[in-house]
């Protein structure tokens, strides 16, 4: 029976549609003897979309990402669970550019004047890891398989990027084996998302694709991560659909970066240079 002891995306109802506190999460996670939890809410314009300023720049209200600037209020082990800080950025063009990459921002939560920086910058210097996953794909849909493995290699060489999230599910092909060498290169890690697997919204070609790519990991002695993409409270450590693929095919349980805390931020170090005390 392979191992995982560690849920590393999961949403709380800051993410909008999410329906759980963190707390509730983390009860839930220590209820099931989680060794740990990441908190990875949307980084995305499906929550607070950017409007053009004046100047034909993006802007957004500061105090709508304030949840992510107060990450230093949550403690790092919680009900005997670990808690790290994370968000699921957006991959929101072809050159693998994540959402807030283009979003300017000079003030902080209270108005008070910044030093300028992009959002992305803001957010992601708070964030221990970030998971980029691609959810509105229209601008992909005309490109060929080179520019969308491409996009991704891209989306992997972000400093703060540790995990491709959902890969199939996004429904953007790109050459499975390419971007799992660059990963493991690169000390990144696929997701195998139990969510893209279940019964909800898991079809074929999802449920076949992701075994595909958790094949190519296994050749590759690429690492993985198995989350339960929770948005609700009870769904937190729902890993059973990816762990009853891995066990299928064989899947070597040292390549599951998510086994057990340790390993997990020990994959963290090396991936984005994150290392929690």
């Amino acid at each position: 029976m392979l191992r995982n002891a560690c849920d590393i995306h999961t949403h709380t109802i800051y993410s909008r549609h999410a329906y759980s506190t963190i707390e509730e999460n983390v009860r839930a996670a220590a209820e099931l003897r989680l060794e740990l939890l990441g908190c990875t809410e949307h980084f995305s314009s499906m929550l607070h979309p950017a409007v053009a300023a004046g100047d034909g720049r993006l802007a957004c209200d500061t105090r709508d990402y304030q949840y992510f600037y107060n990450f230093g209020c949550w403690p790092r082990v919680w009900h005997g669970v670990r808690l790290l800080h994370g968000c699921e950025a957006d991959i929101v063009d072809l050159k693998g550019n994540l959402y807030g990459h283009d979003i300017m921002i000079d003030e902080g939560i209270t108005g008070d004047v910044e030093s300028p920086a992009t959002l992305k910058e803001r957010v992601f210097s708070r964030c221990d890891y970030v998971i980029a996953s691609v959810h509105g794909r229209d601008f992909a849909r005309e490109a060929n398989l080179s520019v969308t493995t491409n996009m991704y290699l891209s989306a992997l060489q972000d400093p703060k990027v540790l995990v491709l999230g959902h890969p199939v599910r996004g429904r953007v092909p790109f050459e499975h084996r390419e971007v799992v060498r660059a990963a493991k290169e690169l000390h990144k890690l696929i997701e195998i998302n139990a969510h893209s697997l279940d019964s909800v919204i898991g079809h074929k070609d999802t449920i076949d694709g992701c075994q595909a790519l958790a094949e190519v990991c296994a050749e590759e002695g690429c690492k993985i991560v198995v989350s339960s993409d929770a948005h609700i409270s009870c769904g937190i450590g729902g890993f059973e659909p990816a762990l009853r693929m891995l066990e299928r095919i064989h899947f070597p349980q040292a390549l599951i970066a998510t086994r057990d805390a340790e390993s997990f931020l020990q994959a963290m170090r090396e991936g984005v240079g994150t290392t929690i005390e």
